[in-house]
């Protein structure tokens, strides 16, 4: 059975643009790492109901995949995606750490949407996969379109490639397991100042390795100081040069070679 790789993403700038009801608008920097991903694959199984065999802290109904599932179930009333998920189990081998700013599990959810498409021979088009997969998670997208590197606004919908060269990158993701919707909700208390446009358009022009080169941590991604706030034991692995991916708790830097 095909194998199919999920990777993991790093944010290289990060900025709150404003507000949506509930939810943050953001313009940020996508890029792909291209070292660090997951392994998916279709196995055969005797029992008819879902199931997801990996590493996973959560019950099977919170998985993403399962969430992908439900999506891709209700988009298409397929009976051809019935009748594999009864026969066979989806197989993860997790290299991804959970609750780390990499966006695992949306990478986990575009790839199965993407192997189901296959699969299944379904047709749809990447924009027709992205508008499922957003109602799984705002991240989903950027994984379904597959660019190495991206500018994502508004809640995660809005997904444009950027076309520089995919930067090396090590990361390091200390044992916290952080709450995204902790981190935002403090930001919006604490610390909201959303970026003009001017800015937001410069940043969405600059270099992903000029941005690494010129921005400290705290300057590239707004969600840093919030999260240092709630999770004080973040202070004891940051070192300077090395940035913060998403609300955390992934640092990352250019990999020395």
């Amino acid at each position: 059975m095909k194998v199919y790789k999920a990777y993991a993403k790093v944010n290289i700038f990060l900025k709150i643009t404003g507000s949506r009801g509930n939810y943050h608008e953001i313009i940020s920097r996508f890029m792909r790492v291209d070292t660090l991903y997951d392994e998916l694959f279709f196995t055969p199984k005797e029992e008819p109901s879902f199931k997801i065999i990996g590493s996973f802290d959560c019950e099977t109904k919170q998985n993403s995949i399962y969430k992908a599932y439900e999506a891709l179930r209700d988009a298409t009333s397929s009976e051809a995606l019935e009748r594999l998920m009864s026969a066979y189990s989806v197989n993860v081998k997790k290299a991804i750490p959970a609750y780390a700013g990499l966006g695992g599990g949306s990478s986990d959810a575009a790839t199965y949407l993407k192997m189901c498409n296959e699969v299944l021979h379904l047709g749809l088009s990447l924009n027709e996969l992205a508008t499922i997969g957003l109602k799984v998670g705002a991240d989903v997208p950027f994984f379904i379109y597959g660019f190495g590197s991206a500018n994502v606004s508004g809640i995660g919908e809005v997904v444009e490639e950027f076309k520089e060269k995919i930067l090396n990158i090590e990361v390091f993701t200390p044992d916290i397991k952080i709450s995204t919707p902790k981190v935002y909700k403090l930001y919006r208390e604490n610390f909201y100042e959303p970026i003009d446009g001017f800015k937001s358009d410069e940043l969405k022009r600059t270099l992903s390795l000029d941005i690494l080169k010129t921005m400290h941590a705290d300057e590239a991604n707004d969600l840093f100081k919030p999260a240092l706030q709630e999770y004080s034991e973040l202070k004891k692995y940051y070192k300077h040069g090395w940035h913060f991916s998403g609300s955390g708790s992934s640092f990352f830097k250019l990999k020395e070679i």
